[in-house]
């Protein structure tokens, strides 16, 4: 028996065992005294000191096994009785299995399960915790690494890849995500795994943000030697997910880890040689996406002389991987790939380009290969704007080394997250203070103007185009009987007019608003930049789709400027687009129908430049009919010498640059907004874009109308077409009052289309129709359909225009009369404003005495005199 000074610890010291119980202590000397010990050393026989030891296989190893009473006894006696338990018991199993599982619950652990989160009592589940992590690191092989980041010498891939290091990194990466607790103490890996089980997912999202805040040493090799990293990433998630859920292994063999929330952000044209190796974070539009196609993973060969089969071998992204020799026969080959061992991945390779308001000027947008593996494969589509976080990595290209003389490596992308931002309809969030915020709006008896006031605020006038605009935005709701036949419900819209009336401007301010918008000049466009594009992927070989504007505009609008540079051809690709919102394609083989569910918002010029109201507005425009007849609003803009409106738009313009001038004050800021405020209070563009989506998203207004006011108006505008040679009026009008009807219920969030909408809708058809007729057929048409025009019209808008025009009158008279003004001021007489307001059955002007827009033409009414002044300047 050894001495108990050659013990590495005293016996008398409590020993804690590897869970973390502490042991009874044992004496540290059995012996009395040093007689005691003598006496059992000489009945024992000779020491190992004396050269001889125990007889275990001798003659006399017998007495190595005799009895010794004052020696066979149990130490955790008490009272003298020796409480061990000797008696038998039947082997019953289930008996033994109910003790196990009691020892089991005991400990915090399920027989079978493996689970590793325990929802029990808050006070026992931190020490059970504790046990656990002392038992795996009691069961892990080597000693804590402490300060993994002194590499010791090591370069960071050296060090990463060393056994101890590999086995720290994964130990430490599921600590975190045991542990990992958010600020309200809930487990937030154990709820993302949950949700991923739940979802049959491959893909665990981690945030690197958290992961730094949390283990230091992780999110500093993880950038640097990511591939590495990754890998052990990946296998610490996966025993942890299939310790948890042991039959998920049956589903997905090995879960992902995706980093997500990179601090750094590259572009595209600023990858260089130091970023080689490394996690980066760029962001770009799909170009071009290739089909997905299976990837040799793990490949098996098989001897074809022998049969042996060899493997598996690890395929790598660069080069094929062959054995060289067979184990089995000593030759050389041939070997063939066995196809049924070999394991596989999902494969796509894409094309990123630079988004265009991140090109430089001058510069062509640069584009970089993006390879997808497993499930990340069709998580973006071509015209997508999508943000990559992924390895960069390269490869040698011997294409590349022909071209450029010296062995030059192509770079690639292998991407680890995607994130398509380019859907902002889903991006945009909708929280119950919105919706809130958006119902008491919708209570606001002047929601409609409100809505229209708040659509590029910084163009003065243009209520019509304002209006047409906004109900575009909201849209009507589609028909699809039986799924035999969809009506669409998106309004096409088309400014025309004079070259500086703010077409283009009207444009970008709609972008900005609508929750998913995509912007296309005419003269840059064509066909197949419009609709879609055919084309033999470089790499693949196979014939590919590339999706054009109005693809990429789909659930939402395409704002198409410049529309009359378009060539007849390429704007014939876009009637079905425009009506049956579909894109036909028949090319190389390929025979599908592409959805673009989409409104069309146009601008154009007339011929020559300027609008000639002498002549129509088929004369004024080089479009054809089929292509007028899908817009269901027409709008000319006009750019006519008024005095008065013209100094008033002069004001507006100097009081928008006083205001946001960068040099401007608190004080001239404040006193120019209140000079620029008018009665209708606009709606702030972050409220009014997720009003505009709640709406088109949630609102599907009933129709329920009065047919015989729409049949009248419809029989009268196809007379009048008919007779004046104008735009064509055809069955496609009836549908716009009504899309136009639905627009304007779900603008007010009303679930019925009512009697309002439906006259509004014609009033806004009717607008649109007398402005494309000639001069004079215009005002005639006007007296004709004044019960329709003047309905929900601002009475204060109508009256001001019959004060100008009386304004005009007598000022004509007064030069004519005269030579020139004589007074500096201009009076008109109350009664004649009435007898004109009454033609339009308007009998009061009270209305606009106390207006805004009164005050700011510089008019003043004289109570005692009942005349209307205006100053001359």
């Amino acid at each position: 028996m050894a001495d108990s000074s050659e013990l590495g610890t005293s016996e008398l010291d409590p020993i804690t065992s590897p869970h973390g119980r502490e042991r009874a202590p044992s004496p540290q000397r059995p012996f009395a005294d040093d007689e005691d010990a003598e006496r059992l050393l000489d009945a024992e026989g000779p020491t190992e000191q004396e050269g001889e030891g125990d007889e275990l296989y001798g003659n006399n190893f017998e007495n190595d096994y005799r009895p010794i009473p004052h020696l066979d006894r149990y130490e955790g006696a008490v009272d003298g009785q020796d409480m061990m338990d000797d008696a038998e018991y039947d082997d019953d199993v289930d008996a033994r299995n109910r003790a196990e599982d009691d020892m089991n619950q005991r400990d915090g652990r399920g027989r079978g399960d493996g689970l590793l989160y325990d929802d029990g009592d808050d006070d026992v589940a931190p020490r059970r915790r504790d046990m656990r992590r002392a038992e795996d690191a009691a069961d892990d092989e080597g000693e804590k690494i402490e300060n993994i980041e002194d590499t010791k010498g090591f370069t960071l891939l050296e060090w990463v890849q060393k056994p101890e290091i590999r086995r720290e990194i994964k130990l430490r990466f599921s600590e975190y995500l045991r542990t990992t607790r958010d600020e309200n103490d809930h487990p937030i890996y154990r709820e993302k795994i949950k949700q991923m089980v739940m979802e049959n997912k491959q893909s665990l999202e981690v945030d690197y943000q958290l992961l730094a805040k949390e283990c230091h040493a992780l999110a500093y090799f993880l950038p640097e030697v990511p591939t590495q990293v990754l890998e052990i990433f990946n296998e610490a998630a996966s025993q942890l997910v299939m310790s948890t859920f042991p039959r998920y292994s049956n589903i997905q063999e090995e879960i992902f880890v995706r980093i997500c929330g990179l601090p750094l952000h590259e572009d595209i044209h600023a990858l260089r040689q130091l970023h080689l190796e490394q996690l980066i974070k760029t962001s770009g539009v799909v170009a071009s996406t290739t089909g997905v196609l299976p990837q040799m993973r793990m490949i098996k060969y098989t001897c074809l002389k022998c049969g042996e089969l060899l493997g598996p071998f690890v395929q790598g992204q660069n080069q094929e991987v062959k054995p060289g020799t067979c184990p089995q026969c000593q030759s050389y080959g041939p070997f063939e790939v066995n196809m049924e061992e070999t394991l596989y991945q999902n494969y796509q390779r894409i094309s990123l380009q630079e988004s265009p308001a991140k090109v430089q000027a001058g510069r062509l947008p640069r584009s970089k290969d993006v390879i997808l593996l497993g499930d990340l494969v069709d998580s973006a589509r071509p015209g997508d704007e999508i943000e990559i976080t992924g390895v960069y990595s390269h490869s040698y290209d011997g294409s590349l080394n022909t071209k450029n003389g010296f062995p030059v490596f192509s770079t690639v992308i292998l991407a680890n997250h995607v994130s398509n931002a380019m859907n902002r309809t889903e991006a945009i969030e909708i929280i119950d203070d919105d919706i809130k915020a958006i119902k008491a709006l919708a209570k606001d008896e002047r929601i409609g103007d409100r809505v229209c006031a708040s659509l590029a605020p910084s163009i003065y006038g243009h209520e019509n185009i304002k209006r047409a605009l906004a109900l575009s935005l909201f849209g009507g709701v589609r028909k699809n009987p039986d799924g035999k036949h969809r009506l669409r419900g998106d309004i096409n819209v088309l400014l025309c007019g004079d070259p500086g009336t703010a077409k283009s401007q009207f444009l970008k301010s709609v972008q900005k608003v609508a929750p998913r918008s995509v912007f296309a000049t005419g003269q840059g466009a064509s066909a197949v930049g419009l609709t879609a594009n055919v084309q033999k992927h470089p790499v693949s070989g196979e014939w590919t789709l590339e999706a054009g504007a109005l693809v990429l505009a789909d659930e939402g609008c395409c704002l198409i400027d410049e529309f009359d540079k378009m060539n007849d051809a390429d704007r014939v690709s876009i009637h079905e687009a425009m009506e049956q919102q579909t894109i036909s394609i028949s090319k190389a083989g390929i025979n599908t129908q592409l959805q673009a569910k989409c409104s069309v918002i146009a601008a154009s010029n007339p011929i020559g430049g300027r609008y000639d109201p002498s002549i129509t507005f088929s004369d004024n425009v080089d479009l054809t009919e089929p292509i007028l007849s899908r817009f269901d609003v027409l709008c000319v803009v006009r750019d006519q010498v008024d005095p008065v409106q013209d100094e008033q738009l002069a004001k507006f313009v100097l009081r928008s640059h006083i205001k946001n001038h960068p040099n401007a004050t608190d004080e001239e800021r404040d006193q120019e907004e209140a000079l620029l405020q008018t009665d209708v209070e606009p709606i702030p563009q972050d409220i009014l874009r997720k009003y505009i989506l709640f709406s088109k998203s949630r609102i599907n207004p009933k129709l329920e109308m009065e047919s015989a006011k729409v049949s009248k108006m419809y029989s009268d505008l196809r007379r009048e077409s008919m007779a004046t040679g104008s735009i064509p009026i055809t069955v496609r009008h009836i549908e716009s009052v009504i899309r136009l009807a639905e627009a304007n219920a779900k603008m007010h969030l009303r679930a019925y289309v009512i009697e309002d909408d439906v006259n509004l809708a014609m009033r806004v058809v009717l607008e649109s129709f007398i402005e494309t007729q000639k001069f004079t057929i215009a005002r005639q048409m006007r007296k004709t359909f004044s019960k329709y025009l003047s309905y929900k019209k601002d009475n204060a808008e109508l009256l001001m225009f019959l004060l100008k025009q009386l304004v005009k009158e007598q000022t004509f008279y007064l030069r004519n009369r005269f030579g020139e003004v004589q007074d500096d001021k201009i009076e008109i007489s109350e009664k004649d404003l009435l007898e004109k307001a009454r033609r339009i059955n308007i009998m009061s002007c009270k209305e606009l005495y106390n207006s805004a827009i009164f005050r700011m033409n510089k008019f003043s009414f004289d109570k005692e005199k009942k005349i209307i002044r205006r100053e001359e300047k």
